[in-house]
Parts: C-alpha cells; structure tokens; sequence
C-alpha cells in the first residue's frame, strides 16, 4: 500500500461520501448508477449503465480518475478524453489531497468530467 492505514480509510471515506451525494434516486439506478475503484494510490470514479443498443450488456464509462504520488504527497488529477485515454486535467495536474480532487470534478468547470 502507497499510503498509511489512517489515509487510506479517510480516501475511503471521502470518496464514498462524494459518490452517495452524486448517485441518482434508487429508482433509476437499474439505468445509471455511479461507483469508484480505489486500489490504494489510484481512484476511479464511473458510471454503470446498460448498453444503448444493448440493454443486456452493463458498461462502465469512466468519468475522472486520480493517483497518489507519495513522493510528492500530491493527487494528480486525469481525464479522459474522446479518445479514451486518460489526460493530464490541464487547469488543475495536481492538488494535495483527495478533497480537492473531488471538489474539481464536482464542479467539474471545463466539462471534462460529466459532459
């Protein structure tokens, strides 16, 4: 593990609060549905939803992802972009904490995460 047990619970904690304020109503979530990945160092924010012409076929599409990089105690922030590679987040690489992060795909103010 990249970071302390006690960073790695509030990480937890922090990104699962942001994703419960972000998920859609219980009714709609069988049509989209937010959730995250978080091995440690990286955190993947996505969306789940059926296939458009495929309602059988359940997909992710990415929305934001960020890396802890312990030996700079940053989180550089990524996007992804049409290409569907992650990008450096150009107006904001980096920030010092997991908080921050998510307050910039909250806002999302280049629609680079939501759209």
């Amino acid at each position: 593990m990249s970071i302390s047990e006690f960073e790695h619970e509030s990480v937890k904690a922090s990104v699962e609060s942001f994703i419960a304020r972000r998920r859609p109503p219980e009714h709609l979530r069988d049509r989209v549905d937010l959730a995250y990945t978080w091995d440690g160092s990286e955190v993947i924010i996505f969306e789940i939803r059926p296939r458009w012409n495929d309602p059988s076929v359940t997909i992710h599409e990415h929305v934001a992802r960020s890396k802890y990089i312990k030996s700079r105690k940053k989180w550089k922030i990524y996007w992804q972009r049409a290409d569907l590679k992650w990008h450096a987040y150009p107006p904001k690489p980096e920030v010092d904490h997991i908080s921050a992060f998510l307050a910039e795909v909250q806002l999302d103010p280049h629609g680079c995460f939501w759209g």
